[in-house]
């Protein structure tokens, strides 16, 4: 009888339910359900629908049922930095933010009244970035201050949706990370830091470990869906999870992807077996790019990099399996794309907007891809336009020639980011490997390779579900350990290379 997995991947964009199994020795999925998501606007800010979502999960798992296709487990991941506020009946206290809402304006200063900002990473390792948990939680303080105090359990959102299915109330470790509120070197939450900021400690649950079975579907939950099944905490934070399934292999000291040869690991093995020694890794990986909405490129450390070069570029040290550590800078992303996508109103796929960007590849004016001015602009077309008139460079007027200017924006990024990656660990990476949804775009990916001057490995595509499923095979013993997973993955998908052809001069951004 074959062993289903279910990964439930709810992204800022849509969700889906994926099934996993072994035949043969490789890893098979099939996607049974797909849903939209997105922030909502409600009274001038943005929210998240989580009752909505959380119907949406298990409409996803009431059609394992009808398929007769059953799994033995479960796990749900989402993005980072969000969560809930419950109350003492368990209930949710006021809205759930959204990151991108303007709420969190000004948070930065207040937070660092308390604790300096040097200070704070090198205690916590995460960036910077406007929309971390610590200053949503600073604005809850200041803007809704009767809730925080009202609150009895703060839950990030696949914990929360695991509670809802179970009943057992739990916080993952590589979500938790995200929040800036994490010790790197105990793996718990940091309550000193906590209770300095003025919130209320007592909210937040023991961290457990990615991989850390849960408990069984409610009785309740079984009758709505129409089976049980054990619900694991996965790597809940979809980066953490697609870093899982990176298929990177060791076979005979060269390191190969999906049976093809390519540059060794910096250090050369994988030798953690899942479980750390002495609480710590003992890997480092290759540098991958997690693309998608957001583009998190970056590396596996064995230990985080606090140091003032790191947060002075901006780098963050978030949680991984096995208490890895993922050294990575947040990019932007193909949100840029996403949102011209709808401007237009998704008339054109994204095959087909890299297809025209590429007719205009000769378009010269780039961004900067990290600017504020893209994170929530009225019109994302627009906002391009206007910086590129403001840094005096031609503008965009096709559709093709707006798309080129992302999509080369975004490649001239990725090779900045090597430059501080490589400075940064000492280390020279000799290819990049390109994992989630932008994997598929073979124009970014060649662009890729071009400004970074790297061989650059593309997919799997689902590596955030992937990855998901990995920690549930894991658990249940399909897999001796994290670098058997991976060698499943380079042998089950197909993963594409890309080889510099030309040196692109460098862009100034």
């Amino acid at each position: 009888m074959t062993t289903y997995y279910l990964a439930v991947d709810i992204g800022a964009s849509s969700g889906r339910h994926i099934l996993f199994w072994l035949d043969g020795g490789r890893l098979k999925m099939e996607e049974i359900y797909r849903f939209e998501n997105g922030m909502k606007k409600k009274d001038g800010h943005l929210v998240w629908d989580v009752r909505h979502l959380f119907e949406e999960i298990l409409t996803g798992m009431k059609h394992c049922r009808e398929i007769g296709r059953i799994p033995v487990c479960m796990g749900i991941d989402t993005w980072a930095v969000d969560y809930v506020l419950l109350d003492e009946s368990d209930q949710i206290l006021g809205e759930v933010y959204g990151y991108r809402d303007a709420r969190t304006d000004g948070m930065d200063r207040e937070v660092y009244r308390l604790i300096p900002e040097q200070q704070l990473y090198e205690r916590t390792g995460i960036q910077k970035q406007s929309f971390n948990t610590i200053y949503q939680l600073m604005a809850d303080a200041k803007k809704r201050p009767k809730q925080l105090r009202a609150a009895k359990t703060f839950l990030m959102l696949p914990d929360y949706f695991a509670f809802r299915l179970t009943g057992v109330k739990a916080s993952e470790y590589t979500n938790a990370t995200s929040t800036q509120l994490v010790d790197p070197v105990t793996k718990q939450w940091d309550k000193e830091l906590i209770e300095q900021l003025g919130f209320p400690s007592g909210i937040f649950l023991p961290l457990s470990r990615p991989g850390s079975p849960l408990g069984r579907l409610s009785a309740e939950m079984q009758s709505v869906v129409g089976f049980d099944c054990e619900v694991v905490q996965c790597a809940t934070h979809d980066t953490a999870s697609a870093v899982m399934a990176m298929p990177v292999c060791t076979d005979g000291g060269k390191e190969t992807v999906s049976g093809r040869e390519s540059a060794r690991l910096p250090d050369g093995d994988e030798t953690d077996s899942g479980e750390a020694k002495n609480g710590k890794s003992e890997s480092a990986g290759g540098l991958y790019i997690s693309s998608g909405t957001w583009s998190l490129m970056g590396v596996e450390l064995p230990e985080p990099n606090c140091s003032e070069q790191s947060r002075s570029d901006n780098f963050t040290n978030e949680g991984g399996y096995a208490y890895r550590f993922r050294y990575l800078k947040n990019i932007m992303g193909l949100w840029m794309i996403q949102s011209v996508r709808h401007e237009l109103g998704d008339t054109y796929s994204f095959a087909e907007l890299a297809e025209m960007a590429q007719r205009e590849n000769d378009f010269p004016s780039v961004v900067d891809a990290n600017d504020p001015v893209f994170l929530a602009p009225a019109h994302m077309g627009d906002a391009v336009r206007e910086y590129c008139r403001r840094t005096k460079q031609p503008v965009p007027e096709t559709i093709g020639q707006l798309a080129a200017v992302i999509y080369k924006s975004l490649a001239a990024c990725y090779g900045e980011v090597l430059k501080e990656l490589e400075r940064n660990t000492g280390r020279h990476y000799e290819s990049i490997h390109i994992i989630g949804g932008g994997c598929k775009n073979q124009y970014l990916n060649q662009l890729t390779a071009n400004a970074a001057g790297r061989v650059v490995y593309a997919g799997p595509s689902e590596a955030t579900a992937i990855g998901n499923a990995l920690a549930q095979m894991i658990y249940r013993g399909e897999f001796a350990d994290l670098k058997q997973a991976r060698a499943c993955v380079g042998e089950s998908f197909e993963i594409q290379k890309f080889t510099p052809v030309y040196q692109e001069k460098e862009a100034s951004i």
